[in-house]
């Protein structure tokens, strides 16, 4: 957090010091400068709110990527123990889960 804090004073300075590079004079820089940050700064809060309510925050896509590689990894499992058994067994497991999928 203290690196943002540094990032948004060098963005200031280095704004401030291009302000008055292109010859506004001090107090036109300064307030260019704030103006430039407000509007930065407004930006990254807008696109990060936007994010929250998408629901793309990184959090959100690094648990779906890793359920979306756990149920790939556990249903090839699975497929592969199912085609391992003959097919009495298989018939008797699918007949099992007919019935208790039917049951309350």
């Amino acid at each position: 957090m203290i690196q943002l804090g540094f990032l948004v004073l060098l963005v200031g300075a280095i704004g401030y010091g291009f302000c008055l590079f292109i010859g506004l004079d001090g107090f036109s820089a300064g307030i260019a400068a704030e103006g430039l940050l407000l509007f930065l700064i407004l930006g990254w809060t807008g696109s990060y709110l936007f994010r929250v309510f998408n629901g793309k925050m990184t959090f959100n896509e690094q648990r779906k990527r890793y359920r979306e590689a756990y149920e790939k990894i556990t249903n090839k499992k699975l497929q592969d123990q199912f085609e391992s058994l003959t097919e009495e067994e298989q018939a008797h497991l699918i007949h099992e889960l007919e019935n208790e999928s039917n049951t309350p």
